[in-house]
């Protein structure tokens, strides 16, 4: 039997069940249709698998149809688990009269053996591995849902009960029949009587928490959670032989990542596991002759445990390579950055530039450059205090454009420019991590809110000026998403979508300030880099829209505060084990122009951090 085959036959069960889906919301609805199935479901009728009428057939049905689409071998079991008895259910009472008689139990019979013998000749493809964990997160959550949903349904009975008198234990079956089946099943219990809008509701709680239960059953593993001492070693090696090509590079020894070699051990890529969508950054770290047996071990591992693989601003060069193996690109922006012997404040262009560097200089700002291994433990912990304190809110944000830690004696390259005022006291800092041996690209931005405007411009032309003095030849700055919309958007011939686009970007701009990131990082001229986004289906994007968020910071699942967390620097940690996080700053609403971090949040008002 031929793949092609295969891959036939497992796509028959997917349809069979969105089909089955579609027909229980229908008969939910609709009471005729309704009725109807539950005369062909009862008596000398039997109805094809999963046509019950009811919410919790429908959400089982649609559940298992993506959960099928993702190849999930846990899901193939339980669906021949469940359809292979009933098929043999079928066949037998087939061989009586009764049964016989009733052209539709035939037709019931057939779509029912159809779709067994799909997941029969698809089996091999349904492959992908589920977590340990599930089976007791699907026990605990359908314990903790039934219970919930349960009183929540008896309560809605008690309060539009129209029989008065009627025991506990009656109201309590009532409700779980109802959970079953809005059909007749429950209407012999004489001692209730709801309207028909509490049926209802009752049945779409004990589906909602169906579908919890099956969610976790069936959840994609979640991956590993942090970098192990041996990969960010054998990583730092990589970074110091290829470091140069990426200005991402170092970012992937973030310790929230995972990471997946090459065959050769000379390429890898780090990820991050979210919500069941496999988010790299940046380019592959290492040899480029090495990036496809790297991208294929991660691609064979996203299917393996059925995550959806994505990646996050890649470069062209990368993005190239990621195409040749069927991952599609859309362009995110450009990241700004700043050839050190190209940059100058000479020039009218550079005017505004200069006017705001001269006015910071004569209030009596200075700026104070180191490498993080030069300043001392207690500056340190100083310096991690004031910028923990300047953080706008808990939120900790970045993941593809941010290290996640500030202060961490393994990161000793790293630059730190502190500002101060003419009285000595720190009004600001920036952070960068290296790129290459000659390069810098910015991690952390910080600043006091009562400190006067304009301070991150002085700091960046600072540092940009006196980047000879610690062997630094370029510096990558943000990211600026859309910029090539709003450039050509306001040019004399732009078409009419292309305006209309950067319309919306414009309006979109007063919550997201999409325009005035663009605006800061042009007025240094810099050179634009693209970045982009890769993905395998065009679906799969608002999937992968919200796992970024998730992994950004920009989208937190509820969870219990956690006492005492604090973003401070950490006692020294070995290298394996998680730094704390680092905080992350919003610019004044007085100084929106400044340059801002966060090239991997350009949409949010908040800089990297």
């Amino acid at each position: 039997m031929g793949h092609r085959t295969r891959l036939r036959a497992a796509a028959l069960t997917v349809w069979y069940l969105r089909l089955l889906a579609l027909l229980n919301v229908v008969a939910v609805v609709s009471l005729p249709f309704r009725e109807e199935v539950h005369e062909h479901n009862g008596g000398q009728y039997f109805t094809p698998y999963l046509a019950t009428a009811g919410l919790i057939s429908a959400a089982l049905a649609l559940f298992l149809a993506v959960v099928m689409r993702r190849r999930k071998r846990a899901a193939w079991i339980f669906n021949l688990l469940l359809a292979g008895p009933l098929f043999a259910l079928y066949t037998a009472a087939l061989t009586q009269d009764r049964y016989q008689r009733h052209g539709f139990n035939w037709i019931s019979a057939l779509l029912t053996g159809l779709f067994v013998a799909a997941l029969l000749l698809g089996r091999k493809e349904f492959h992908a591995v589920g977590d340990r964990s599930n089976p007791r997160l699907a026990l605990a959550v359908g314990a903790g849902g039934l219970l919930v949903s349960a009183t929540l349904g008896t309560l809605l009975v008690s309060a539009t009960n129209r029989v008065s008198g009627t025991p506990l234990s009656d109201r309590i079956a009532y409700t779980l029949l109802r959970g079953v089946s809005v059909g007749p099943l429950a209407d012999r219990f004489d001692s209730v009587a709801t309207p028909r809008w509490v049926d209802v509701v009752i049945n779409a709680l004990i589906a909602a928490t169906f579908l919890l239960v099956l969610y976790a059953l069936f959840r994609a593993p979640r991956g590993r959670e942090l970098l192990g001492a041996a990969d960010e070693t054998r990583l730092r090696e990589l970074l110091a032989k290829h470091g140069e090509r990426d200005s991402l590079g170092y970012f992937a020894l973030r310790r929230d990542k995972a990471v997946v070699w090459s065959p050769s051990g000379k390429a890898a890529i780090a990820y991050r596991v979210v919500g069941g969508v496999t988010l790299a950054s940046g380019d592959p770290i290492g040899d480029p002759e090495a990036w496809p047996g790297a991208i294929e071990a991660w691609l064979r591992e996203a299917r393996r445990h059925a995550w959806t693989p994505a990646v996050m601003g890649a470069s062209e060069e990368a993005g190239t390579i990621y195409a040749r193996h069927g991952l599609d690109a859309l362009e995110l922006g450009d990241e700004a950055i700043v050839d050190r012997a190209d940059f100058t404040l000479e020039g009218r262009a550079m005017r505004g530039v200069r006017q705001a560097h001269n006015r910071v200089r004569r209030a009596g700002y200075t700026v104070r450059v180191r490498r993080h291994a030069d300043i001392p433990e207690a500056e340190m912990a100083a310096l991690t205090d004031k910028a923990d304190h300047w953080r706008d809110g808990e939120t900790e944000r970045g993941f593809s454009m941010a290290l996640g830690r500030l202060g961490d004696p393994a990161d000793g390259r790293c630059v730190m420019l502190e500002c101060h005022d003419s009285e000595g006291e720190l009004r600001a800092v920036l952070s960068f991590v290296p790129w290459g041996e000659r390069g810098l690209s910015l991690d952390l931005m910080r600043r006091d809110r009562n400190s006067d405007n304009g301070l991150m411009e002085f700091m960046v032309i600072e540092l940009l000026r006196r980047a000879e003095e610690i062997g630094v030849e370029r510096v990558s700055l943000n990211f600026a998403m859309f910029r090539s919309v709003f450039e050509r958007g306001t040019r004399l011939g732009a078409g009419p979508v292309l305006r209309l686009w950067c319309s919306v970007l414009t309006f979109l701009s007063r919550w997201w300030q999409l325009e005035s990131l663009y605006r800061a990082n042009a007025k240094y001229r810099p050179v634009w880099e693209p970045r982009y986004l890769l993905f395998e289906k065009s679906s799969e994007l608002p999937r992968i829209g919200i796992a970024a968020a998730r992994a950004e910071g920009f989208l937190a699942p509820p969870a219990l505060p956690r006492p005492g967390f604090s973003a401070r620097r950490p006692t020294p940690p070995s290298p394996g084990e998680p730094s704390a996080p680092r905080p992350s700053e919003q610019p004044s609403p007085a100084a929106p122009a400044q340059p801002r971090a966060g090239r991997s949040r350009p949409s949010s008002p908040l800089p990297r951090s």
